[in-house]
């Protein structure tokens, strides 16, 4: 099989052109994946403070297990955006072999049908894991308690 350089060249050029979308997928996994650390985080302490050893007052552990379904809810919507985002990344790297194959002359054009499904369908992942984001940031910052009951009654 001899092909010539200038379309190997495009054929490369093509073929790379969705790997831009995959850093984009790389680095919105990488920012979910810090979101998902802090809610771990947080649902150890809340789970550690119930817990422990002293008696809470009925006020703070009250809130303490308000604040724990609030992260409990908040981890799922990170997984569910870190699912959408991989798989995301799954259907546009098939979409980028899928191109490289159909340029290289491998897949004939009835055969390379699929390409416009992965791409799409690879995109659609991709908003839905924005949108689960989106919802996981309002959903925090909704929850969060300004006003966090004190052990001894106190203000600040």
């Amino acid at each position: 099989m001899n092909i010539p350089n200038s379309q190997i060249t495009s054929t490369i050029q093509l073929a790379l052109a969705p790997v831009f979308l995959l850093m984009a997928v790389v680095a919105l996994i990488t920012a979910v994946s810090g979101r998902l650390a802090r809610v771990i985080d947080r649902m150890r302490f809340i789970h550690a403070e119930l817990l422990a050893e002293g008696e809470l007052p009925e006020k703070l552990r009250t809130h303490y297990l308000v604040e724990y379904g609030d992260v409990k809810r908040r981890g799922r919507l990170c997984a569910i955006a870190i699912f959408l985002d991989v798989l995301s990344g799954v259907l546009i790297s098939l979409t980028v072999l899928e191109l490289f194959f159909f340029q290289a002359g491998v897949l004939l054009l009835g055969e390379g049908s699929y390409l416009i499904y992965t791409f799409i369908a690879g995109l659609v992942c991709f908003v839905s894991a924005l949108v689960m984001v989106l919802v996981e940031v309002v959903y925090a910052y909704r929850s969060a308690v300004w006003d966090l009951p004190l052990q001894g009654g106190e203000r600040p």
